[in-house]
């Protein structure tokens, strides 16, 4: 996640993850409501200066599992979910379902995303996805620091990207793996395009990203975000300033910094705990509205995601969705919960509440 590809033990601004923000001295309730909280996590300064993340959680209840045994003893779980590009975390029934498992739900809005969007910034702009390596490596310590045993990574687009290239480079490390397990929703392995834009326009990119990183090279299209927002039909709402329809503008930096974490995955990672890689079972255009932008992945080709998965590490799982859309999460019935469904079933098999070892 370096631009070696591999990480150093520390981030790329060179600093450790420590010390761990006292929660009591920072957590404040969140724009997602009652029952939602939130802090902010300064970090070091990266090619657009200082930045923060924002690490959301919600809060436990009464009805809550607690996803212990009494005859294993409390084990307490957690998951940190990672959002995609043009994105931010903004689906409080998707921590509803975690808790549902026992789970305790964290999400990381990262620098320059959402929540953590600084006026002195570009939004969704890096030139090295290594610079996420901070904030995934702070909120992962303060999880592990207050007492969390499983710890689950859970990404969606290029947030199941970048936490894959993540735990690849934190691997086999003496204090033990910085989850005990992914679970990536439709992640973001290969550029849906052509021939001709995966090899000669990405060539044009390596060069471009470095003299002109900022230049706009390309942009999303809006049929996707459409036929999400509550504004244009859709089913859900959140906030457009931080996942706009159009996006914000693909620039030349981003995206050679994705095209290089493409190869590194084509050329094979070696995660060290057990991953699940759901999707959708068919593909649908991404350049223009059509009539099954609601059961098909219309963002990335689904393809791509079945043929690069196992590329991941010696142990993958492949789940697909019949109906899904690229953010399984956010599918309709009976889609959604067939993906809920089938996480549920596979932690039931590869992290069981009792006994066993959390990366077994």
């Amino acid at each position: 996640m370096t631009s070696s590809d591999h990480p150093a033990p520390r981030s790329q601004s060179g600093r450790a993850p420590g010390p761990v923000p006292d929660p009591r001295d920072g957590w404040h309730p969140d724009v997602l409501g009652e029952g939602w909280e939130a802090l902010t996590l300064p970090l070091g300064p990266d090619v657009q200066g200082d930045g923060v993340a924002t690490l959301v959680r919600r809060v436990r209840t009464s009805d809550d599992a607690r996803g212990a045994s009494p005859a294993a003893g409390p084990r307490r779980r957690a998951v940190l979910y990672v959002h995609g590009y043009v994105d931010y975390f903004h689906q409080p029934h998707l921590g509803d379902f975690w808790a549902g498992l026992g789970y305790d739900f964290y999400a990381l809005d990262l620098r320059a995303h959402g929540r953590s969007i600084l006026p002195h910034q570009l939004p969704n702009f890096c030139t090295d996805l290594a610079v996420h390596a901070e904030e995934l490596d702070l909120a992962a310590h303060m999880l592990r620091e207050d007492g969390y045993d499983v710890v689950i990574g859970h990404g969606h687009s290029t947030g199941g990207l970048l936490l894959a290239l993540w735990a690849d480079a934190r691997r086999d490390r003496a204090q033990g793996p910085v989850v005990d397990a992914l679970v990536l929703n439709s992640p973001w392995l290969e550029l849906n395009r052509g021939w001709f834009d995966r090899h000669v326009t990405t060539r044009v990119v390596d060069v471009l990203g470095v003299a002109a990183p900022h230049v706009v090279v390309g942009q999303i299209d809006r049929s996707y975000g459409e036929h999400l927002h509550r504004s244009t039909g859709g089913a859900w709402d959140y906030d457009l300033a931080w996942k706009p329809l159009e996006g914000f503008g693909a620039r030349a930096g981003w995206l050679r910094a994705i095209r290089r974490a493409h190869r590194r995955v084509h050329r094979g990672l070696a995660i060290d705990v057990p991953v699940l890689v759901c999707t959708s079972d068919a593909t649908g255009p991404a350049d223009r509205w059509h009539d099954a932008l609601d059961r098909t992945d219309s963002v990335l080709s689904v393809d791509d995601i079945v043929r690069w998965a196992p590329n991941l590490g010696p142990d993958v799982t492949l789940a697909q969705v019949p109906g899904g859309i690229h953010d399984l999460a956010l599918s309709a019935l009976p889609a959604r919960t067939a993906y809920f469904e089938a996480v549920s079933r596979w932690l039931a098999e590869r992290l069981p509440v009792a006994g066993g070892a959390a990366h077994a």
